[in-house]
């Protein structure tokens, strides 16, 4: 079956619009994008991307003739399918802040012709049917409605919209799915046929799955680490059974980003507001929390009290391949340092959190992070770090003392190397040093 190309309308020109409008129009749909920032907008116009994600850039350098950025809601009028791409952070009660989709739906262009409006932001279960509802009050029933929830992950977004696990397509109608699903078409990939809640839950559910088990993996390391298992080989052990699978059970310093925070807050005050305790989802969230601070008890082992001492966190993005600070571990650790008296250094080879976190030093490179230190964490798995256990690195340092807060390094070449070495969930060595203590000084007789 060949797909006609369709002129798509994309409202929000962030992370997820962008790489759904840029691979869309890779697929060959003419495609307009179109955000209330008009320096964002002028940006895209001027070809440049506000952020850092592989492959959108030149997704969007080689389909231009088939890309248009706009700040008038007018431009997507002609648009057959239209996808709202928007925010929806949680509020302070936790509950996802609806208001960008609402001004969607209040500023839509009332189209002459039928016309699909997919939801691909991520909002609570029963988002659509007060959508619904709302179209229809301003009669719009000819405008259709379809959930098609995004799995995009930071750092190789371009990749898991091209080639997806699946595609999650729920819709009120038939026939309104299927014109979704044929957008997909030649992806060969499997298409979930939903009704339009269940589809809202896929993605709720997806999210809290897999912080299940990143918070599983990292309880099971603290329990190596009070018992001396290796969580890497309990992990490995675990991940070949067929049952389980290997993905998401790597032990660290716990999650962030944009998505986990926010989906499973979003995902427990759904369930608070419909009268249900979620006790397992509530124990993930704070298992996540407490993992982030246990670094310090880690680091206070081998430097003492962190009054004074010199830290360099290595890595502050979220995860790799991003330049994402949304709900990054390093906010929580260089906060909780600086509170305890330490000098922060950090370095990030993309990211700059340098509007928000103050009294910090920035480095531009690895080794002026790490010189002087008392000890360096790593705290994103940036390939650059795979070497920090060199000679430079441990001649520079103060203290060689590294906390590897991604089991990034092989503790046993690090700790060759010369460096106080540890890791999540992996025994420490037993010749690992104490703190250093000052000896008193001799009293004349």
């Amino acid at each position: 079956m060949t797909v006609m190309p369709v002129k798509i309308g994309i409202f929000g020109a962030g992370w997820v619009g962008l790489v759904t409008g840029a691979c869309f129009a890779e697929l060959g749909h003419d495609v307009v994008i179109r955000d209330i920032l008009p320096e964002r907008i002028e940006a895209l116009q001027a070809g440049r991307v506000p952020f850092h994600e592989p492959g959108v850039e030149e997704l969007l350098a080689q389909n231009r003739e088939r890309l248009a950025f706009t700040v008038e809601v007018e431009d997507l009028a002609e648009c057959g399918v239209l996808f709202v791409c928007v925010g929806t952070p949680p509020t302070c009660a936790g509950d996802a802040d609806l208001s960008a989709v609402w001004r969607v739906v209040d500023e839509l262009p009332a189209p002459d012709e039928r016309t699909l409006l997919v939801m691909k932001s991520t909002v609570p279960v029963g988002t659509g049917e007060k959508v619904r509802a709302a179209l229809d009050s301003r009669g719009l029933a000819h405008v259709g409605y379809v959930s098609n929830p995004e799995f995009l992950a930071e750092g190789s977004a371009v990749k898991d919209f091209m080639e997806p696990d699946r595609v999650v397509v729920g819709s009120f109608t038939q026939a309104d799915g299927e014109v979704v699903a044929a957008l997909y078409e030649r992806l060969d990939a499997p298409i979930v046929r939903t009704d339009v809640a269940s589809a809202e839950m896929i993605k709720l559910a997806a999210n809290a799955f897999l912080m299940t088990r990143i918070s599983f993996i990292n309880e099971i390391a603290n329990v190596c680490e009070a018992t001396g298992a290796d969580v890497v080989k309990v992990a490995e052990g675990i991940g070949l059974d067929h049952r389980l699978g290997p993905h998401f059970l790597r032990a660290g310093i716990g999650w962030g980003g944009s998505c986990f925070p926010k989906d499973g807050v979003a995902l427990k005050q759904l369930a608070s507001n419909s009268g249900y305790h979620f006790q397992l989802l509530n124990a993930v969230i704070e298992v996540n929390e407490l993992q982030k601070r246990r670094v310090l008890g880690k680091l206070e082992k081998h430097v003492g009290k962190l009054r004074g001492k010199t830290i360099a966190l290595l890595g502050l993005a979220f995860k790799p391949n991003t330049d994402d600070l949304r709900e990054a571990p390093s906010l929580v650790l260089a906060s909780r340092l600086l509170a305890e008296g330490a000098e922060v250094r950090a370095w990030d080879p993309i990211a700059d959190a340098s509007r928000l976190l103050q009294g910090v030093t920035f480095c531009d490179t690895v080794l002026d992070a790490v010189t002087g230190a008392d000890a360096a964490v790593i705290v994103t798995e940036w390939d650059e770090l795979r070497t920090l256990a060199s000679d430079d690195v441990r001649a520079a340092m103060r203290r060689a003392v590294i906390v590897d807060g991604r089991n990034l390094l092989d503790p046993d070449a690090a700790r060759s190397a010369g460096f106080t070495y540890e890791g999540i969930g992996r025994a420490a060595s037993s010749l690992a040093e104490l703190p250093e203590t000052e000896e008193p000084e001799r009293q004349e007789a």
